[in-house]
């Protein structure tokens, strides 16, 4: 029987039908992040490629495309000397390239967790909020007023220090010197690594004024601004009355940042141990410095492979087990929504902490009494071992091609790239045209891969209303 119209039932439309797809959800924020890219490699190509911005010759297609690609990036690798060849627009090109590229990745990975905490059921969001606080309950306007805001405070006070510096203690005129610092301070804090003068920081390896507070620069901008505001916001807050700030209480931290900066510490201690003990007779690197300096160039080398590649030290010189070292400090790079590459501190840390529940035979992952989630592990996994095969076939492939370089030189670039350190072994410049387009790809792909991967991993998460049998296979 047929209703009259009056009588009919309105359908109301749900207002999760007013959002997309989960599908176009995973695709659309990578989009926007891919195109945005893109397109400032685009330009900087452009620019780069103008008469006006080389001394000499004008620069080559290849030449142009990676720096732009290394600078936008964060990465720090070079096909050409950026003190020499590249003139004062050029270098600016390049610093704007610095500057747009870190900016823009703290930003839009601090905002792809307040879409996720948003878009995500509401249990899924607490543990969100519980483990990335800063950017799951903020707005837009604060994520990108609280990135600018510290960014430029940052960059400004280190460029200040070093300007005093270069002027006092090696005579550089007022104009250079501020230039000079100001470049350097853009450049360490978004872990690009670019630097002014062709022996990057080789010249100061036993100057504590420059090198410290590059290194500072570095592990601030690496960190990740949702542990810079988490621990900002803890320092004027009490438990008790007259009871200190929390944040001196680690209980009061999240789990997420406890993890980022313990792991973070622990990683700094052990890099400089080792590059103590394996380079302190080395007459190419640590040999002809006296001990304070060799301490001293120990710390900036366990710093800049969080992915700064900034080097105090003549990188071409180390020991073989030193470069494969380097090499996993690399891979592992720096914390979460921060300029620094890699897979990040963060995936370190819980699958370390899946290994030991597991040798232990503990049923669940227990971070800081706090139980991790399957998802969160299963996340860690695949970021990692697809971070793996990132490094392997394009090293086998190059490796294959080539019998100019070594397997420990190649290894060496393809890792710096990926992980969009910078670091070099010396043959970026020499190597065939397509091998350097393939860095740029790994450059492109370690910048954006690991942000897009884990949000489209995150967006994923679902739940079945049932599950499979269950079956065991022989492991070992």
């Amino acid at each position: 029987m047929r209703l009259p119209v009056w009588r009919r039932p309105v359908l109301h439309r749900s207002p999760a039908s007013d959002h997309a797809s989960p599908a176009s959800l995973r695709r659309r924020p990578a989009q926007l992040i891919t195109l945005g890219f893109l397109a400032t490699i685009a330009v900087g190509t452009g620019l780069l490629s103008l008469p006006i911005s080389a001394t000499g010759r004008n620069a080559s297609f290849v030449e142009a495309l990676f720096t732009a690609t290394s600078a936008t990036c964060v990465t720090g690798l070079g096909v050409v000397n950026t003190d020499t060849f590249w003139t004062p627009f050029g270098q600016a090109v390049i610093l704007v390239l610095i500057q747009v590229g870190g900016f823009g990745v703290m930003t839009v990975a601090s905002l792809l967790g307040l879409v996720l905490s948003r878009r995500l059921g509401l249990s899924t969001r607490l543990v969100a909020a519980e483990s990335t606080r800063s950017v799951s309950l903020g707005d837009v306007r604060q994520v990108l007023l609280g990135v600018l805001r510290f960014t430029v405070v940052a960059e400004l006070a280190v460029a200040l220090v070093l300007a005093v510096r270069f002027m006092v203690s090696y005579g550089e005129s007022v104009g250079h010197a501020l230039w000079s610092g100001l470049f350097h301070a853009v450049s360490a804090f978004n872990n690009a690594g670019f630097s002014l003068y062709g022996d990057s920081l080789i010249r100061f390896v036993t100057d504590p004024w420059v090198c410290l507070p590059l290194s500072a620069a570095v592990v601030v901008g690496g960190i990740g601004f949702p542990v810079l505001l988490e621990l900002w916001r803890l320092r004027g807050t009490r438990r008790v009355p007259g009871g200190g700030a929390d944040l001196w209480h680690l209980s009061r931290w999240s789990v997420h940042s406890r993890l980022t900066v313990g792991t973070t510490a622990v990683l700094l201690v052990v890099g400089t141990a080792f590059f103590l003990a394996a380079e302190w007779r080395n007459p190419g690197t640590f040999g002809p410095l006296d001990p304070a300096g060799k301490v001293l160039a120990a710390v900036t080398q366990s710093v800049m492979p969080r992915t700064a590649g900034f080097n105090s030290i003549d990188t071409s010189q180390l020991n073989n087990g030193t470069w494969f070292f380097t090499d996993m400090l690399m891979f592992v790079g720096g914390g979460s929504a921060g300029t620094a590459g890699g897979v990040k501190v963060a995936t370190f840390a819980v699958l370390a902490f899946v290994i030991w529940s597991e040798l232990r035979g503990d049923p669940d992952v227990v971070v800081f009494d706090r139980r991790l989630s399957r998802s969160t592990q299963r996340r860690a996994l695949t970021v990692a071992l697809v971070g793996v095969a990132a490094v392997v076939v394009p090293t086998l492939a190059i490796t294959l091609s080539t019998h100019v370089f070594t397997l420990d030189q190649v290894l060496f670039e393809v890792v710096s790239a990926f992980s969009t350190t910078g670091l070099s072994t010396g043959i970026t410049a020499d190597m065939q045209p397509w091998h350097q387009l393939v860095l740029v790809v790994l450059m492109f792909l370690g910048r954006l891969g690991p942000i897009t991967l884990g949000t489209g991993l995150a967006l994923r998460d679902r739940q079945r209303l049932y599950r499979k049998p269950e079956s065991s296979v022989v492991i070992g």
